[in-house]
């Protein structure tokens, strides 16, 4: 997708658009002015993503102005002034090395004086400004560009129903706000690459919501994630429950053993006093019978057969 405005006069391609730099910049008919007088000057703030190939268009000359010199002075972040220059007269090109051959001309510049920034990366940060010279007067475009970086943000939980929320390394840095609101504390940390980490914890241990949401709001877009709480507090109570019916299984079985025991036991002594009882009542009647047999009249010494005497 191809961003373009027509006041700031920047160009921003993604890789997919990368197309020959003679393309044109804004319509620059709305940019010339009355061809009596130089252009006013005007510096603008823009900002480009990482990664994105950016053309930052100079200031239109009216068709009758005579070029002398064109000039793009950069000064980017913590450095010296880093010059570009072109004169019609001797068709002489000046590209210093500090550009490190990613900031060029769009094309020739007695074609197109343009500059191109080929893959933007956070070291561009800076101050660029054409300034063109004509035999009418001096135009000046200026910019202050801003080089945005995309956050990475990840949502983990922490300790005791706590929920952290990161938006690493971005640039500028990055808002966070919860859904729903806790109690929230957020940090910072800068790199050295300009980039800032910001880190916020949510904090809400007497709220029954079952989800919390992250919003991250980034000059590159905005983004929200979200993470259940429930699943959690389900995993303590299923395990809790788990553990109850361990227990409550455990004393089931050793009742039952218990009351197994006192069964056998009992059986046994019952079985022994079975035991016992009948052979006392098969002695009792052994006696009854010999009593009952020996009280008949029939049962008397004289009624007895002599006993048999065996002579050798």
């Amino acid at each position: 997708m191809q961003k373009f405005s027509a006041v700031d006069c920047l160009w921003v391609h993604s890789e997919k658009e990368r197309r020959d730099s003679n393309s044109s910049c804004a319509d620059e008919r709305q940019m010339a002015q009355d061809n009596s007088s130089p252009l006013a000057e005007v510096n603008k703030s823009l900002s480009v993503q990482i990664g994105e190939k950016a053309i930052l268009c100079c200031p239109v000359l009216p068709p009758t102005s005579k070029l002398v010199m064109i000039a793009w002075e950069v000064i980017l972040r913590g450095k010296l002034l880093c010059r570009l220059s072109y004169k019609p007269d001797t068709k002489e090109t000046a590209t210093p090395s500090c550009t490190n051959g990613r900031i060029t001309w769009a094309s020739r510049p007695d074609r197109n004086p343009h500059l191109q920034i080929d893959a933007v990366a956070v070291t561009h940060d800076g101050l660029y400004s054409c300034d063109i010279v004509t035999a009418d007067g001096n135009y000046r475009l200026g910019y202050n560009l801003q080089v945005l970086v995309p956050p990475e943000v990840t949502l983990t939980r922490g300790k005791n129903r706590t929920v952290v929320c990161e938006a690493v390394a971005g640039k500028p840095a990055a808002r966070i706000s919860w859904t729903p609101q806790g109690h929230c504390t957020t940090e910072k940390e800068w790199s050295d690459n300009d980039t800032v980490t910001v880190r916020s914890t949510w904090h809400c241990p007497d709220s029954n919501a079952s989800a919390v949401t992250c919003l991250v709001s980034h000059l590159t877009g905005n983004r929200s994630l979200s993470l259940q709480l429930s699943s959690g507090t389900r995993t303590l109570r299923s395990s809790f429950l788990l553990f109850i019916w361990y227990v409550k299984l455990v004393l089931f079985v050793v009742i039952l053993i218990i009351l197994g025991f006192a069964f056998f036991k009992r059986t046994k002594k019952c079985r022994k006093c079975k035991s016992e009882n009948l052979e006392a009542n098969l002695d009792l009647m052994r006696e009854d019978t010999k009593a009952a047999i020996c009280n008949q009249p029939s049962c008397s010494k004289s009624s007895l057969p002599a006993p048999v005497t065996l002579k050798p």
